[in-house]
């Protein structure tokens, strides 16, 4: 049987918009129980400081005021700790910096929490934070990576003085040293890879509601998946799993972020079972730039050794991370995993990495739209640009020389334990430069410099790791109204999990979307799950809805061929109901599902998969960028993409994900940096001075797919959420670079490319020539 109008493949529209468009959702703040207490956190004004509480008496007893934790009565809390960590080179681990549900005696950060205070109303919890007497010593704070690792430097910890929170290294160093020797041509760059902040638009909430019946808490959280978010609560809260049931509703983004449990939430289920009732923060945007984990931060330079004709004999990488001043959850991985991907799309016989992670007294980073890929397709696409412009060959011409060719699949990279197992990408960047017009660039060139602007032409091409690790166990009903429901242990922001699962679903049973429910987000009805991150949902729990879909389709088959007494070969599901092939004879799911023998095992089917490998979504972005001189404003004329993800499910929610992810590469390439002053204030604290693009920054797209099946699953498809935000950044600064380098001979500049930085460049260029 061959579905065709709801299945795998079809353009279907997102059947949750109408719910949330008409007001139906359900968000975390709108989840309100009766008797509902609301809760503030008393943050530290200072990056490093020594503190002493001295006065909590006085909010204690303000009006409406409930409770009053500080870290002396948490003390039976653990800490949240990193899940992560790396060691060094030679197997030593330093010190990892967990994070307290309160900071003690120093806190680390500006918003380091301090103290955790419960009302009746959301306002008298805040005065009652105000009340709060503390005395703080300031001390001396380490801010960047230049200043936490230079002479001298403050020490975020006393037991990690130098500030390096590891120091490994991937690669052969001494094949790669040998490279460079013999090489014809080395060329070099330094790259800043800037932190940015996941402004997404729902900020994080909690409410804790204690079971009375039971001693049990119930906790509701925007998340990215529950299971993980259950687990590590049990951990610090020191209770056993099965006593928390944690809910996620709709969710208003979340792009890594909102994966990692922070301290609001055992706080709230600490004073839900302290009070016997439900406790609910929400988190104010300006919170967020205070206590969400932030994203990038890197200081990386590359190398690439060449021979006389321009290809690659080896490349060597030094890339350091800042990791703020706590180990996030998965915080010291995510440079250590964009390591992993230096190799790129590049036949390079060998490579180095040395790969190091810095504390300093900022608010800690982990994973962002990407986790370290885009972060290293930056860093290798800016450096093969270079070696471009440094050698006289076209940006397409040195990619083409040097690419992995298909025949060489699978193919197992010199750095890390990464195995590419399906890709042609000359194959995608051919269609990326005809779709982009690439060879009539020269023409608008000069159209533009006519009018007096600078006009430049950037690609990319890159290649990630997605859906790895853990895989999905699914289970899928068919109900009595005749419809069926999935249960699945991943976690939509917004992606269109409802729609996607339900075309996997509607596949084996010829159901409209409309009656294929989806339930994610509850520990209590979902039992298992790794949630949603690394671009996996589609390709590994879209994967185990097939598979469940197939074992529940297989037993209701099995069903109808005992009613009807006929052989299940010739049994076959159309629209909904179950027949004999080539007769009218025929019971629909509704009728299937009331027969007496119809038991609960034969209406539920199962499935799992557990991905052996990594999938390798890869493909070409090409920017169009005109500049103008005189205010450095640049603006992006032109975007094209061409992807690999291997298989479509449905294009008009794949080109969705591509588009919001070169949204947000436009937004950390020309707008996005946060920036904090020498003692660690936060000057980009809020939308007057932290940068987002708007509707104006974002161009049309020209996206299409030339997909080459993946091998690592059986449907063939490539994870492509994080996609368009790994070949935005580079595409886009390398067109700002040629702009600059055709028209006045700049080669660097780094992210964001500002107005202000344009033309500050621009006008030292000028003074230099004067």
């Amino acid at each position: 049987m061959t579905i065709t109008k709801f299945g795998i493949g079809q353009p279907l529209r997102r059947i949750e918009d109408a719910h949330l468009l008409t007001g139906a959702g359900r968000y975390g703040d709108d989840h309100a129980p009766e008797g509902c207490l609301h809760a503030a956190l008393l943050r530290s004004p200072h990056a490093h400081a020594r503190l002493r509480i001295t006065d909590v008496a006085t909010a204690r007893a303000m009006p409406g005021v409930h409770l009053v934790l500080t870290a002396a009565e948490v003390a039976n809390l653990g800490e949240i700790k990193c899940q992560a960590p790396v060691p060094n080179d030679d197997g030593s681990q330093n010190h990892l910096a967990h994070i307290p549900v309160l900071a003690k005696d120093t806190v680390k950060h500006i918003g380091d929490a301090v103290a955790f205070v419960v009302a009746d109303t959301v306002a008298q919890a805040r005065d009652a934070v105000e009340a709060i007497g503390i005395a703080y010593e300031v001390l001396p704070a380490a801010i960047g990576i230049r200043n936490a690792l230079a002479s001298g430097a403050a020490s975020v910890w006393e037991a990690a003085a130098d500030n390096v929170a590891f120091d490994a290294s991937l690669g052969d160093k001494a094949a790669t040293d040998a490279a460079f020797a013999a090489a014809e041509r080395v060329v070099r760059i330094a790259v800043e890879n800037q932190r940015v902040v996941t402004n997404y638009m729902e900020t994080r909430s909690v409410v804790a509601e204690p079971d009375g019946a039971t001693g049990g808490l119930t906790l509701t959280i925007p998340s990215q998946g529950v299971h993980g978010l259950r687990d590590t609560l049990a951990g610090v809260l020191g209770v056993a799993k099965e006593s928390l049931r944690v809910i996620t509703g709709d969710v208003g983004g979340g792009f890594g972020t909102k994966t990692f449990t922070y301290r609001e939430y055992p706080l709230a289920a600490e004073a839900a079972r302290r009070l016997g009732r439900p406790v609910k923060w929400v988190s104010e945007r300006g919170e967020h730039f205070l206590a969400d984990s932030q994203g990038r931060d890197n200081l990386s330079i590359g190398e690439v050794a060449l021979d006389g004709e321009g290809r690659f004999l080896a490349m060597r990488f030094d890339v350091i991370g800042d990791l703020g001043a706590y180990l996030s959850q998965f915080g010291p991985y995510i440079p250590y995993l964009g390591a992993t991907m230096l190799t790129g799309v590049y036949r390079t016989p060998a490579l180095h990495v040395r790969v190091r992670g810095v504390y300093t007294n900022t608010v800690p980073v982990d994973a962002y739209r990407g986790a370290g890929r885009p972060e290293a397709a930056y860093l290798v696409e800016r450096l093969v640009d270079r070696a471009a412009r440094e050698t006289g060959l076209g940006q397409d011409e040195i990619r083409r020389r040097n690419f992995i060719p298909p025949s060489a699949m699978p193919y197992t990279t010199p750095i890390g334990d990464r195995i590419y197992d399906t890709g042609d990408f000359a194959a995608h960047m051919g269609r990326a430069l005809e779709a982009s017009e690439w060879a009539g660039f020269e023409a608008r060139r000069e159209e533009s410099r006519r009018a007096g602007r600078l006009r430049g032409i950037g690609l990319a091409t890159y290649i990630e790791c997605t859906a790895w690790g853990e895989g999905e166990d699914v289970r899928i009903t068919l109900d009595k109204d005749g419809g069926v429901t999935v249960y699945v242990g991943t976690q939509s922001n917004g992606q269109g999990h409802a729609t996607a699962y339900a075309q996997f679903a509607a596949e084996q049973f010829d159901l409209p979307p409309d009656r294929i429910r989806v339930v994610q987000g509850d520990t209590a009805r979902v039992a298992t799950g790794a949630g949603t991150g690394g671009s996996r949902s589609i390709p590994v729990g879209g994967i185990s809805v097939d598979a469940a879909s197939k074992d529940l389709a297989r037993k209701l088959k099995d069903l109808a061929s005992e009613e009807f007494e006929a052989g299940i070969g010739d049994i076959e599901i159309v629209q909904g109901a179950v027949r004999i092939a080539g007769t009218d004879r025929s019971i629909d799911f509704a009728t299937l599902a009331a027969l007496p023998r119809a038991t609960e095992a034969m209406l539920t089917g199962r499935g799992d998969f557990v991905p052996p490998s990594a999938t390798y979504p890869n493909g070409t972005h090409v920017a169009e960028v005109e500049l103008d001189p005189e205010t450095g404003i640049t603006r992006i004329v032109r975007y094209t993409v061409c992807d690999d993800f291997g298989m479509t499910v449905n294009p008009l929610l794949l080109a969705g994900q591509v588009h919001g992810g070169v949204a947000q590469g436009i937004g950390q390439a020309l707008h996005e940096r946060t920036v904090y002053d020498a003692e660690g204030q936060l000057l980009t604290a809020s939308f007057m001075d932290y940068g987002l693009p708007r509707a104006e920054d974002v161009p049309f797209f020209s996206f299409e797919t030339k997909n080459v099946p993946s091998t690592t699953n059986p449907l063939g498809i490539k994870g492509a959420g994080e996609a368009g935000s790994i070949g935005s950044c580079p595409a886009i600064m390398n067109a700002v670079v040629d702009a600059l380098d055709r028209g006045v001979g700049i080669r660097d500049i780094d992210m964001p490319a500002t107005p202000a930085s344009i033309f500050a460049a621009l006008r030292a260029r000028r003074q230099a020539a004067e």
